[in-house]
């Protein structure tokens, strides 16, 4: 029996740790990833990697929603914690969230009772950083370096005999003769791709640093962010609707480095390593459906999977079982599977 030839376009976070969950779990599926861009140009490259989906997160529906965090915390949570799981980027993190504004900024309606931890600071933890906080929460959670982790789930998705083609498609009816479902995770791509005009950048600007005395991560008001990694600090942060420069600006860096060494005064002592910036596809709601594409009076099975935002990391396992769950409605019948 022939396998199953599915298509995976897109190999940032989303789109590898879709074609792996596919390759696990659909019998006879052959699955190929194809990206014109791989590890460090894709977006996933420049997150820091917290697991810490935004209230404004948005599935088709609550339940839903609620289901792809918990599903992605788990997943990150089991690969935390085998043997694998520094070579995967993958650890537990601790941390704090203030606010002088509203208290409603340091909750998190989606991970409150997932993560092991999410509590109030106390008034001792409110003066930790210089500032007027009026309400602070500590919480524990998982962090996914990508630069490690998108190595690794490539190299695993490749020794399980998945392709990985690189090149660029003008189209997904390009393709549509060659493969059985194509899932599309291509992003901001799919803006032009799909011709689909709710999905908006948001343009984020991050400086890199290494001082490995601070060990926990801080968040506060105005976007403003300090995150360690494995090898280093992510610094942040902006968020620029609708904007598309993938330059670096000059304004943006002065402002990131006053904001998070008035929040944590020892980077001063730091070294910065770079500055970066990445476009989150942004859709409101993330688009994980099924579509039928019709070419030359031929119908083309398609799973879309994008427009995630800031929140790919976080979420890319529990919308990537989504995704391979319509794989499979698509191919009910195909005497393949």
């Amino acid at each position: 029996m022939s396998d199953l030839k599915i298509a995976v376009v897109g190999a940032g976070v989303i789109g590898v740790t879709t074609a792996l969950e596919i390759q696990n779990n659909i019998r006879n599926a052959h699955v190929s990833i194809i990206a014109d861009k791989l590890n460090e140009d894709t977006t996933s490259w420049v997150a820091a990697g917290l697991f810490r989906p935004g209230n404004s997160f948005a599935g088709p529906n609550r339940e839903v929603t609620q289901k792809w965090i918990n599903d992605s915390y788990h997943h990150w949570e089991n690969i935390r914690d085998s043997s694998y799981g520094v070579e995967a980027g993958v650890a537990e993190i601790s941390g704090y969230i203030f606010s002088s504004e509203h208290p409603s900024i340091v909750r998190n309606q989606y991970i409150e009772k997932l993560v092991p931890i999410y509590r109030r600071a106390t008034e001792q933890e409110l003066s930790l950083c210089p500032g007027q906080w009026k309400y602070g929460s500590f919480f524990s959670t998982i962090i996914t370096q990508s630069t490690l982790y998108l190595p690794w789930a490539v190299s695993r998705f490749q020794s399980s005999g998945g392709e990985l083609i690189q090149k660029h498609i003008d189209s997904l009816q390009s393709i549509g003769n060659e493969f059985d479902v194509i899932v599309n995770c291509t992003g901001l791509g799919a803006k032009y791709l799909c011709e689909d005009y709710k999905l908006v950048s948001i343009r984020g600007q991050v400086i890199k640093m290494q001082a490995p005395w601070i060990k926990t991560f801080f968040y506060n008001d105005y976007d403003t962010y300090i995150i360690p990694g494995f090898d280093g600090l992510t610094l942040g942060g902006t968020r620029q609707y609708d904007s598309y420069n993938r330059n670096i600006d000059k304004n943006d860096g002065i402002s990131i480095r006053e904001r998070c060494m008035s929040l944590v005064p020892s980077l001063k002592g730091g070294k910065e390593l770079k500055q970066m910036v990445g476009l989150r596809p942004h859709r409101d709601p993330v688009r994980v459906e099924k579509e039928i594409l019709v070419s030359h009076g031929k119908s083309i099975k398609v799973v879309h999977n994008y427009g995630h935002g800031g929140y790919g990391i976080s979420t890319a396992p529990g919308t990537a079982i989504y995704a391979c769950q319509l794989v499979r409605e698509c191919l009910i019948g195909n005497s393949k599977i």
